[in-house]
């Protein structure tokens, strides 16, 4: 018996792949906009607007700053009872701008909300585009989930540029501090035993977490950058400041890690005397849990556009905020790759291509294959009633809780 949904999901998917095409010319516009005016974390004013600015001359209803976040926005468009919501990032790097391609990952976003508008009212959804600021640094997604943003949304969608294609891989859980020991100064040659020296505490610090390295599981990394460590040569120095990252396969070893890490600062702290400040830095990031149902839609998108993306189903990548959201939702982070002459995230080389034509190109496919896994779950009716059902549970237990 034929499918009687197939013929509206063929449908709805050419018109949402044509949608995005149609307006290639913007998308592209819009990533090289974003690349060549790069905004680092909080500071994404003028990138957040242009994203915002494209929904909202398509008919979406926007609400900027939201979660009492200045540069995080929130887009919708139709009515249906299935929300499927796209997380646009745009934020880039210190010095270095889009080394991470969030311009990609944003104009994708964008262009996939557009093409999902188009079909909104035929397959019964509301497509919500969501900003999410800060990825690089405080994790908006997870500000964002922690504010309800997600709490309607049953499916969440968004594309990371790579050097290459990929689906199904897991991602790191990471959380970080920026830590200060405070000592006391004095004269470093006339009454050095007067002072409290933060820089020997921060020195142990390091120490004692790099002897720890050994004992922690396969996974768990840990890495710290020290920003101050005294100012001149002949005073004790009285003030230390440091920034520590930790990262693990899962939230619960990184909770672990956690307290074997906290040990080692305060052992600094209490073998020279030197006190000891640990300031959450930004939301921790969960482990990133992508859903099969949509890693397999996506899959077969990208095939039809000619891609072959790597199936990494067991692996694990960096780190990611958005594993914060598939935490709470069922969630889909595949890459979309293009040539970067072998270079990886977070160098020069990598942002250098980030407006090359195989970056473009990848705008455009990860919108209509984003799109395409928008119309699979809304025409499946097994998958729209597994999600809608997730979605209603978790409502019903977030009643329970309060």
């Amino acid at each position: 018996m034929t499918d009687p949904i197939t013929p509206t999901r063929d449908y709805a998917l050419a018109v949402a792949a044509d949608f995005v095409r149609d307006h290639e010319q913007t998308l592209v516009a819009l990533s090289h906009s974003l690349h060549a005016e790069p905004e680092t974390a909080m500071q994404e004013h003028k990138s957040a607007a242009k994203i915002a600015r494209i929904a909202e001359e398509a008919g979406f209803d926007v609400t900027h700053a939201v979660a009492d976040l200045p540069t995080a926005f929130v887009a919708t468009y139709g009515t249906g009872d299935l929300v499927v919501a796209l997380c646009a990032e745009y934020d880039a790097l210190p010095s270095i701008g889009h080394a991470c391609g969030h311009n990609v990952n944003g104009a994708a976003s964008a262009g996939a909300a557009l093409g999902l508008a188009a079909v909104a009212d035929l397959v019964g959804i509301t497509v919500k585009l969501i900003g999410t600021p800060a990825e690089e640094d405080i994790g908006g997604k997870a500000l964002l989930v922690e504010a309800g943003v997600f709490d309607d949304v049953a499916v969440a969608f968004m594309a990371h540029a790579a050097p290459e294609d990929s689906v199904g891989a897991s991602s790191l859980a990471i959380g970080a501090w920026d830590i200060v020991y405070r000592g006391k100064p004095a004269h470093a040659a006339l009454a050095p035993w007067e002072g409290v020296n933060a820089l020997d505490a921060i020195t142990l610090a390091h120490t004692a977490v790099g002897l720890l390295r050994q004992q922690l599981p396969p996974g768990t990394l840990v890495h710290d950058v020290v920003f101050e460590a005294g100012r001149a040569v002949n005073v004790i120095p009285d003030t230390a400041r440091a920034r520590y990252e930790l990262r693990a396969r899962t939230t619960e070893d990184l909770a672990h890690a956690r307290h074997r890490i906290r040990a080692c600062l305060e052992a600094a702290a209490l073998a020279t005397g030197a006190g000891l400040e640990l300031i959450p830095h930004g939301a921790d990031f969960a482990d990133l849990r992508q859903d099969d149902f949509l890693t397999d839609a996506y899959t077969r998108a990208a095939r039809a556009l000619g891609r072959e993306p790597v199936d990494r189903r067991g692996e694990v990548m960096a780190s990611t905020d958005m594993g914060n959201v598939s935490h709470l939702l069922p969630a889909l982070h595949p890459t979309i790759g293009y040539d970067t002459e072998g270079a990886h995230h977070h160098t020069a080389l990598f942002a250098r291509y980030g407006d090359s034509p195989g970056a473009d190109r990848a705008v455009v496919d990860a919108a209509i294959a984003l799109a395409h896994v928008g119309v699979e779950v809304a025409t499946d009716e097994a998958q729209r009633k597994r999600y809608l059902d997730l979605l209603a549970d978790r409502r019903a237990a977030t009643a329970l809780d309060s």
